[in-house]
């Protein structure tokens, strides 16, 4: 596996990739676990080729969040990698990112429009711009032939998905299956952040996206109900803070009132100081 600090290498390298082979990209932030690696193991069953990058991306956290005590894993996420069978990796400071800068911001950001706005984006404001800009310029400098990304951030797939389809990337953005730990949680770089106490009560989120999925195959069909008897269990569970639990439309983020097959049921919730999502596509 080479490892890469700038982008005029990084292209150089991922030009050579595509002659001779399908080039897959999977971007993270590091701090791998199972979830990243199944992006790899998709990414290397589709393609010839496989490069990864690891950035954490200053645009994306707002002034109150966890730039600074987001996990970084470097060597340790090397290693997962290189195992993974990844070909190239690219491993860029924020300098070399964002080599022209206005504080933290870059003159020129990609602007997602309303969708930024709904579910992650109304709680954290320019948290989409953030992803959507450091995402196009991943693109551009690996032309990929296919981008993976995981289905835990669905929000983040609607924006992207926008993003790939009004701007004419010349790719396939392919979205892969959640993984949960044994007892369910779904797998985040913040996990490690929990106590033990807090991950038992985190354990109350893919609870209640169950009981919902049961509700729903039981026959119930009104979004408000879900919403109303999920809500319930959350607020029940002291030391939860519930962002938002919505039944929406996978591609627009839009609220909708009967849930049909294809429709996103979505939770996001703080527990302790740790900001955790989840969801499930209706059957």
């Amino acid at each position: 596996m080479r490892i890469i600090g700038t982008v005029k290498e990084m292209q150089r390298e991922c030009r050579r990739a595509r002659s001779d082979a399908s080039l897959g990209l999977v971007p993270t932030m590091g701090a791998l676990h199972a979830g990243h690696l199944s992006l790899i193991e998709r990414a290397r069953g589709d393609n010839g080729a496989v490069a990864a990058s690891i950035f954490v991306n200053p645009l994306q956290f707002g002034a109150n969040e966890d730039l600074a005590r987001y996990p970084r894993t470097f060597e340790d996420d090397c290693e997962q990698l290189e195992r993974g069978g990844v070909d190239l990796l690219f491993a860029p400071t924020p300098e070399e990112m964002y080599p022209r800068v206005n504080g933290l911001r870059p003159e020129t950001m990609v602007d997602p429009g309303a969708i930024a706005t709904r579910l992650d984006g109304a709680s954290r404001p320019g948290h989409f711009a953030g992803v959507a800009t450091v995402v196009a310029k991943l693109l551009h400098i690996v032309q990929p032939d296919r981008a993976y990304f995981g289905q835990k951030d669905a929000a983040q797939l609607a924006v992207l998905r926008q993003m790939v389809r009004d701007l004419n990337f010349d790719l396939e953005l392919i979205a892969c299956p959640i993984v949960r730990d044994e007892d369910g949680l779904a797998l985040s770089s913040r996990n490690r952040y929990l106590s033990a106490e807090e991950r038992r009560i985190a354990l109350v989120i893919p609870e209640v996206l169950a009981n919902l999925r049961g509700r729903m195959e039981s026959g119930e069909r009104r979004s408000a109900e879900l919403v109303r008897a999920g809500e319930a269990k959350l607020a029940a569970e002291a030391g939860l803070a519930l962002d938002y639990l919505a039944v929406v439309d996978p591609e627009t983020l839009l609220p909708v009132s009967e849930v049909v097959p294809g429709m996103l049921v979505a939770i996001a919730a703080k527990v302790g100081e740790t900001r955790l999502i989840d969801n499930f596509i209706v059957g």
